[in-house]
């Protein structure tokens, strides 16, 4: 078999294990006695994990600031903050937290040495002007599995409202020198948390494993972290004192940000982004709501107008893991897949999109917002008509 030619992006040096984190004050310590902390509103704080983080930065002779980053980041925000800590003795910024906090720490690491605004970088959105840097050594440690922010070199900044947008911040230079994954920081997230993150980790496996970009490490990466996910993600709802799928996930979870920074996701991203813009609606949600139908859609279209790509053939893998049925022909392989991912949605509570407000009225404005980064590796090109039909479906 030839292998196709492919390029590995920077990826963080990788700390994975339960007890990681009595690891984090002597690795923080390694970039200087200066850190700034970035968590989300409270609940670290309220957890028992927060004061293994501050007695162990006491212990290593550190001092630090803590910022707290109540929903997902703005770039107003992300401006604020490099203003008024620009000027801060910072050797090293700390994200703790879920996906707002980990984007928000690393646009600000990013730009607290430049000191130049977050939109002069933002994708879409401005001048889109090089990022140089440098950055302020990072390092990411996630209390949730989902985004996978840990293992990527994008922040996503949002603009909420009917003039909103959300779009990245996106450089090499961004990613962290290091990822702190500890299964055991997820024993305190709570069902509805798990589902939503859970289903967009998934979500960003499928798409990275059949991207237009896929290559064969992402694959077999995609494919550890599909079987980890399908072995974890119901099971930490049901019970997140579950070792066992704490570190599934964890894993899932890292594996599909390593993914997707390599070689892009696909439709359900792309509508992701404009219904979290517009509508309240938290980005796993949209992702888990949506995937089972846009699977399907993908399918029907690569049928009609691409029967050879090699996707086909992937998706029809994928049904045969996640059911455990090795020997299912490619047809029963679609269907138990899309029906699986539908179950799942169910399984988790994830809502509708009507929940959030959308109505059918507001498809043809997020259909025109819908093709960023994401859709382009979608692995066809769809119609607009097949993009407002996933969207139909699940409002």
């Amino acid at each position: 078999m030839r292998i196709a030619d492919f390029a590995l992006s920077r990826l963080p040096r990788i700390e994975f294990g339960s007890g990681a984190l009595a690891r984090l004050p002597a690795i923080v310590r390694s970039y200087g006695a200066h850190a700034l902390l970035v968590t989300g509103a409270g609940s670290l704080k309220n957890s028992p994990f927060w004061p293994a983080v501050t007695e162990g930065f006491k212990a290593q002779g550190i001092s630090w600031l803590h910022l707290t980053v109540p929903g997902e980041p703005s770039p107003q925000m992300v401006d604020e903050a490099v203003r008024v800590l620009g000027t801060e003795a910072i050797d090293v910024v700390v994200g703790i937290g879920g996906g707002s906090a980990l984007d928000a720490a690393k646009a600000i690491a990013g730009l607290l040495g430049p000191g130049n605004s977050v939109m002069d970088h933002l994708e879409g959105v401005g001048p889109e002007l090089p990022y140089n840097g440098p950055a302020t050594p990072f390092i990411a440690v996630p209390t949730t599995a989902g985004t996978g922010s840990e293992a990527t070199k994008n922040a996503v900044l949002s603009v909420l409202g009917p003039d909103g947008f959300k779009k990245s911040f996106r450089d090499e230079k961004l990613v962290a020198e290091v990822a702190l994954v500890d299964p055991d920081l997820l024993a305190t997230c709570p069902p509805a948390v798990i589902a939503a993150n859970g289903m967009d980790a998934l979500t960003q496996l499928l798409e990275s494993y059949v991207s237009s970009r896929a290559a064969p490490l992402t694959d077999s990466l995609a494919w550890g972290g599909m079987k980890a996910a399908r072995d974890g993600l119901l099971a930490l709802y049901a019970d997140a004192g579950d070792a066992a799928a704490r570190e599934r996930m964890a894993y899932a979870a890292l594996v599909s940000g390593i993914t997707l920074a390599q070689v892009g996701l696909g439709s359900v991203h792309g509508l992701a982004a404009p219904l979290g813009a517009f509508f309240p609606i938290p980005h796993g949600v949209a992702c888990g709501t949506l995937v089972a139908t846009a699977t399907r859609v993908n399918i029907e279209a690569l049928h009609t107008r691409d029967p050879e790509n090699p996707a086909l053939e992937k998706y029809a893998q994928v049904g045969r893991l996640i059911s455990k049925q090795g020997q299912l022909d490619r047809e029963a392989a679609y269907a138990v897949l899309i029906d699986t991912l539908d179950a799942w949605t169910r399984a988790l509570g994830l809502p509708t999109l009507a929940h959030y407000g959308v109505t059918p009225a507001d498809i043809p404005r997020i259909v025109a917002n819908s093709r960023g980064s994401s859709m382009k590796t979608n692995p066809v090109r769809l119609e607009d008509a097949e993009i407002a039909a996933i969207l139909a479906a699940r409002i």
